[in-house]
């Protein structure tokens, strides 16, 4: 055993000018080796028993992997390294150097067939989960796909879904036979899409920054769309697949229930409102169905805070009626669950624990509240707590924090108003250019310039002083919730908007001042100071945007944009129509032919017809 372990290491460190030329792409050098040592071609010069030629591929070395080629056997190509047992073109597809693959494939066709040994993974499926469209396009057109195995195809299949290779993933289901493949695989596909919600459209529509974008990098935002495109399309096959096998879709069907509801309720808990419109288009059922533990989809939604998600429950009539009063695990109602505190990353999607404070308020108070029947409000759960009680013991810590934030955002703002209010006001004395001696008159009292400055001085004078008691309203507030719902969000806004003011009427005073003063030496230095103050204002602006249009939106839009109706259930939106017309104009009359389920014939929603039928069974 020592003998052979010494032996090794001897073999290793006679290889290592190979294994150092390899790695630093030293071509010369190799060749030197080669010719004194014609053998070590498909010697193992590492510990994992790896070729130069794995070396090489590995490190992206693209000549020097050509040049071994050219003086190795097709047999040497199809050795493998340690652990993994993998070849050569394995460490050229997750490269991403299309170049080394076509190299080696030319001089063994066999390449791609060849797998790992231990999972059977095939050079295709590193390609793929390397996500590089190139080596993914070059190995998929040299691999027979349609004689591999069907579980090799569901690799490939839920590989080029995680990284988002949708097209890939049309292909491979073109190839696809359902008959051959359980269809447990297929539905762990779409409940892999289910957990994805941004790849097939979170947004019905381009922001307004992607819209300008989109005018001057048109190409990007097209294939962004395109992708949501495509995956929109491979949701709607997969899930048709699954429908229409009746011996595994069906009520009497093992598992029937569980596996319906799993989808639904991963797809919930990401806020994947497309995903679930797809599935609910072609099997509306799925708004009845009812889990022990976790209640129906909007009950999800409720848990999870999604939105977007809950929103479709506007879209169903009064069937949102009968809904309302189904239970989650623990004897639950959909108030019981919008009394619970949700999750980190669902509360941190506003700024501030007062924001955030009065979001859970929103959701509790002003809609889930509206929907369950009265009889429900105060109904007790298992363990004798109504929402109420829920609510409470919940967000009693978020309360305080929010009163906290609150407080300590308004003394920060209150110390630059008054800071403001301390230099504008003497400033309104202390006149640019003195006062004539004689008259006490300004000098430049008749300039508009000197208008221009008493006026703005005037202007950051009020709104500071407003500003000021406008915070001092938010530190003398009781904190109850009522106030987190309404006053103090609006009265923030208001105090930030009074005080931005104030800040843009200062530096107005001073550049009017500056120019009053230094006029008749209009230079280029005197021009820069005049115009400097654009620069603070628009920092300002723009390192507080985000907090601004959260705390705006909060105060004066976020009932009426957070929870409406869409109708995007069974119609297609005005958005995604304007999005296809813009489409049309960029792209391949053949390609917009794949793009047409985004419309789709318009129907009549049949949840109401589902309903009936429910209520006409239950009886």
């Amino acid at each position: 055993m020592e003998e052979g372990a010494s032996s090794l290491s001897q073999s290793r460190a006679f290889y290592a000018p190979l294994l150092q030329a390899a790695l630093e792409d030293d071509w010369k050098t190799a060749e030197a080796f080669i010719q004194k040592n014609p053998n070590c071609l498909g010697a193992q010069i590492t510990k994992q028993e790896g070729t130069a030629l794995h070396n090489a591929a590995a490190v992206k070395n693209t000549r020097f992997v050509k040049e071994l080629v050219k003086r190795m056997t097709p047999e040497q190509l199809e050795l493998k390294i340690k652990p993994s047992n993998c070849t050569a073109l394995y460490f050229a597809a997750q490269s991403e150097i299309v170049t080394i693959a076509e190299v080696m494939v030319k001089k063994n066709k066999c390449l791609p067939l060849i797998p790992m040994d231990d999972i059977e993974f095939l050079p295709l499926y590193a390609a793929i989960k390397t996500g590089n469209r190139d080596m993914v396009s070059y190995l998929y057109s040299v691999t027979p796909i349609q004689d591999l195995a069907s579980l090799d195809h569901i690799n490939l299949l839920n590989a080029a879904i995680s990284t988002d290779l949708y097209d890939t993933a049309h292909k491979i289901l073109d190839i696809l036979k359902p008959a051959l493949v359980e269809q447990e695989y297929l539905w762990l596909s779409l409940e892999m899409l289910a957990e994805m919600p941004s790849r097939i459209g979170i947004k019905s529509q381009p922001s307004v920054w992607e819209r300008c974008l989109n005018s001057c990098f048109r190409g990007r935002l097209c294939n962004k769309a395109l992708m949501q495109a495509s995956a929109h399309h491979l949701v709607d096959r997969l899930w048709k697949q699954l429908i229409e096998d009746n011996t595994y879709f069906s009520p009497t069907a093992v598992g029937y229930d569980q596996h319906m509801m799993k989808l639904v309720v991963e797809a919930a808990k990401v806020g994947n409102v497309e995903f679930i419109i797809i599935l609910i288009r072609s099997y509306p059922d799925l708004i009845w169905q009812v889990d022990k533990e976790y209640g129906s989809l909007f009950h999800v939604a409720i848990k999870h805070r999604q939105e977007r998600v809950f929103n479709l429950i506007y879209e169903i009539g009064v069937a949102k009626v009968n809904l309302a009063t189904y239970y989650a695990e623990g004897g639950n109602n959909m108030l019981h669950l919008a009394g619970q505190l949700p999750s980190s990353d669902r509360l941190n999607i506003v700024p501030g624990a007062a924001l955030q404070m009065q979001r859970e308020l929103l959701w509790f108070q002003q809609e889930i509240e509206k929907i369950v029947p009265k009889s429900l409000t105060n109904k007790k759960n298992e363990n004798g707590e109504t929402p109420r009680d829920i609510f409470a013991r919940t967000h009693e810590e978020l309360q305080k924090n929010g009163e906290k934030w609150m407080k300590n955002t308004a003394n920060s703002c209150m110390v630059v108003a008054a800071l403001i209010a301390t230099v504008v006001f003497p400033a309104a004395f202390t006149i640019p250019g003195g006062n004539n001696q004689e008259t006490g008159i300004p000098i430049f009292l008749e300039t508009k310039w000197f208008t221009l400055f008493l006026v703005s001085d005037a202007v950051a004078m009020l709104f500071s002083s407003s500003s000021i008691l406008v915070f001092l309203t938010i530190l003398t507030s009781r904190y109850t919730e009522k106030d987190f719902l309404k006053s103090l969000p609006r009265r923030l806004a208001l105090g930030l908007a009074t005080l931005l003011i104030s800040i843009v009427g200062m530096l107005i005073a001073f550049s009017a001042a500056c120019f009053l003063v230094f006029k008749s030496k209009a230079s280029v230095p005197i021009r820069i100071i005049v115009a400097a103050p654009i620069v603070p204002i628009s920092l300002f602006v723009i390192l507080h945007y985000g907090l601004w249009f959260d705390i705006f939106c909060s105060a004066f839009c976020s009932n009426r944009f957070l929870f409406r109706s869409q109708n995007r259930l069974f119609n297609p939106s005005c958005q995604q129509r304007r999005l296809l017309r813009k489409l049309r104009m960029t792209i391949k009359p053949d390609i917009m032919k794949e793009l047409r389920f985004l419309i789709g014939p318009k129907k009549r929603s049949p949840i109401e017809t589902s309903y009936n039928q429910s209520c006409k069974s239950s009886v």
